[in-house]
């Protein structure tokens, strides 16, 4: 049964996409990267600076940092690293099981670490909204400060088939843009109440880079558009979110630099490159296998403790850096792609995303 499922998986063309375009776009980057550290004076070096030992934070017990997609992989290899840094670490997940896995084994080797789970499905605003207020009860019977320092947008999924949440969406968008949006704009007063500066980090990914063209329409945000089609464009959908995300980073960099009590806030973008995860779950065991063997003798694989390099140069950028994309570690900083930095894009994608975070505050509004 597995190698027919494999064999029918082949003869797909979304998965000769990831295979061939996702491998190119990657090269492409770290050849990019390579080009910008060598002969481009512009070339910028972000050195990390500590959130956790600055004599600002007086005003805090600990630095309040929220990691979605935190059950396994990246999110659970970040979460360790910031528990370790001194960060009160809010675990974001689906599954409490693996949360609880998580939390334990963080506390097994970090004597005074500072963690808590909660569960939100990011495809769902109705658990995010309730995600929101559990957080806020909990900052107040804890004796924290009101406030959020850090939020990772980190969760994401890549999907082979077309579900439809029960908000009538693509799970995949949902889970991948949709849900980090409406969550980022719930918990921006929280950032911006923060007595030190706060940052808005969403992980993002290289193959955005093989999205050539986009139209904004209220059934591209949604995901409805791609019900419409033969078969559905998984490796398409996971490049749109992606691309989603990006731009979303730069809007509200944007948003926040023109708001007088944000100016406290910062907002960055991270690529880690390839990491091994389960993100490719529902990819046949095999073939998975198979692209991560090839990656790794390409050089292209890196294990989630080598990963969260680029995001952790994100967390700890200097306060005032904002609007910059993350990739390869190091403290280096690279441009997405050309149609990321479409302003007019940025700008209606914001509006239509607003319209639907909008419309779901209503509707949430209605049912209480």
């Amino acid at each position: 049964m597995g190698l027919m499922e494999a064999l029918i998986f082949l003869c797909k063309g979304q998965f000769w996409r990831m295979a061939f375009f996702w491998t190119q776009s990657l090269i492409l980057s770290y050849l990019q990267l390579f080009a910008q550290t060598l002969f481009s004076r512009k070339s910028k070096l972000f050195d990390r600076c500590s959130s956790t030992s600055s004599s600002s934070n007086a005003a805090i017990r600990k630095p309040i940092c929220i990691i979605t997609g935190a059950t396994s992989g990246l999110g659970a290899a970040v979460s360790y690293a910031l528990a370790k840094e001194g960060y009160c670490v809010i675990l974001a997940g689906r599954s409490l099981h693996s949360l609880s896995k998580v939390v334990s084994e963080i506390k097994e080797q970090i004597d005074d670490a500072c963690v808590k789970a909660f569960q939100v499905d990011l495809s769902s605003y109705k658990s995010i909204l309730s995600f929101k207020h559990c957080l806020q009860q909990w900052l107040l019977d804890s004796d924290f400060h009101c406030s959020v320092q850090l939020l990772i947008n980190n969760a994401g999924i890549l999907a082979t088939s077309y579900r439809i949440t029960t908000e009538q969406c693509d799970q995949m968008v949902s889970t991948n843009y949709i849900g980090p949006f409406c969550l980022t704009k719930l918990l921006l007063p929280l950032l911006e109440q923060s007595p030190i500066p706060s940052r808005v980090v969403n992980v993002t990914s290289f193959t955005h880079r093989n999205v050539s063209s986009m139209e904004v329409t209220r059934e591209t945000i949604s995901g409805q558009w791609f019900s419409k089609l033969s078969s559905y464009p998984f490796a398409h959908v996971y490049e749109y979110s992606k691309l989603c995300l990006l731009l979303f980073t730069y809007e509200l960099h944007q948003q926040v630099g023109l708001a007088e009590k944000s100016h406290s806030v910062s907002v960055i973008a991270a690529d880690p490159g390839v990491v091994k995860t389960n993100i490719m779950r529902e990819i046949p065991s095999c073939l998975s296998w198979l692209a991560f063997f090839v990656l790794k003798l390409l050089g292209l694989l890196q294990s989630p403790e080598v990963g969260i390099g680029s995001v952790l140069d994100a967390v700890h950028a200097p306060p005032e850096t904002s609007g910059v994309y993350f990739f390869g570690g190091n403290g280096t900083t690279l441009r997405s792609s050309r149609l990321s930095y479409n302003s007019k894009l940025a700008k209606d994608l914001w509006d239509a995303s607003s319209q639907i975070f909008l419309e779901r505050q209503l509707t949430s509004q209605d049912t209480t």
